[in-house]
């Protein structure tokens, strides 16, 4: 993916659906359908904010079966590099933005005789439209939702009006209930897959309890996007295309990238897909690994880096691009 296949989209509404929390549905600019896509994809949004290009994935909430427009739903948070504060404070409906075209790197599996969804907070978003694709197709599956608090928590209320209490079961942090993840590990019909998203702590939790009771590694499946961390500036060096780049201290080394006009691979903007892995030619320094994609091998080699969310220490880094 690059952002030759952005989409141009209208923001045709934005709903506060809880503390913190804001829905946005986007349409495109020339009325026309959006591509369909299937329960568990994102789409890549791009932000101009005071000249600073910002491009971040959030995953599709709305019905897979409604090409009309897409949903995400978008958690403010102070601490972040901003594009969900651009988001929350800037984005207006009636607005033009750009988006990438559907990407899946979370998709169920299909053979599963039963899904069950564990999600933590914002995390509950790609299971919404799952769960409608598995309603759709009278797919058995089961919701296990945890949350702060009620009021921080979006869409319980209404994925348990829709699909009732003995398919969504929700848990606050503040009420002292918990997910009962042994349980739920150690009751499963033959051909179960399970789908965690949500904090990186609670996705590895489970996962490591889902092997730990004998979970085949192929029914267990999960969603995690990271974020850049800040660090100290830069300068990179494009072989290819004969130039150097600074990378600033709140920029990805593909933000640099694009920012020099570079047309650079991606697909999650989060170090999970492996689209944007790059070749490093020289490395005086330390690559600051970032990703869950890399191998602790191909890590300790310095001869690969994802520039979406790695960074560089030292005298000198340069790439294949």
């Amino acid at each position: 993916m690059s952002a030759s296949t952005d989409i141009p989209v209208r923001v045709a509404k934005v709903t506060q659906v809880a503390d913190r929390i804001k829905r946005f549905r986007f349409e495109r600019l020339d009325g026309r359908p959006l591509p369909f896509f299937s329960g568990g994809a994102h789409v890549v949004v791009s932000m101009t904010d005071e000249g600073l290009l910002r491009r971040n994935a959030y995953s599709l909430m709305s019905p897979p079966s409604d090409p009309s427009g897409y949903e995400i739903s978008v958690l403010k948070v102070e601490e972040s590099r901003g594009g969900s504060l651009f988001m929350h404070g800037k984005v207006r409906e009636g607005d033009a933005l750009t988006i990438s075209q559907p990407v899946n790197l979370f998709a169920p599996d299909w053979r599963g005789r039963k899904h069950i969804l564990i999600a933590g907070g914002i995390g509950i978003t790609p299971f919404l439209a799952m769960m409608a694709q598995f309603a759709r197709a009278s797919i058995p599956f089961e919701l296990h939702y945890a949350m702060r608090s009620r009021s921080y928590g979006a869409y319980w209320r209404e994925l348990m009006e829709q699909y009732g209490e003995h398919r969504v079961k929700v848990y606050f942090n503040d009420e002292n209930s918990m997910i009962p993840v042994g349980v739920i590990l150690a009751n499963r019909p033959l051909g179960t897959h399970l789908y965690v998203c949500g904090p990186s702590p609670m996705i590895d939790g489970i996962l490591t309890a889902g092997r730990e009771a004998g979970w085949p590694k192929e029914n267990l499946h999960f969603e995690r996007f990271l974020a850049p961390p800040p660090g100290k500036p830069f300068i990179a060096e494009l072989i290819r295309s004969g130039m150097s780049v600074p990378v600033g201290e709140h920029q990805s080394l593909l933000e640099a990238i694009e920012a020099a006009g570079i047309d650079a691979p991606f697909m999650c903007r989060g170090g999970a897909c492996g689209q944007c892995e790059t070749s490093v030619d020289t490395c005086e320094g330390t690559l600051l690994h970032n990703d869950i994609y890399l191998s602790d091998e191909e890590k300790a080699s310095s001869r690969k880096i994802m520039i979406c969310v790695s960074r560089f220490k030292g005298k000198r880094l340069s790439l294949d691009l």
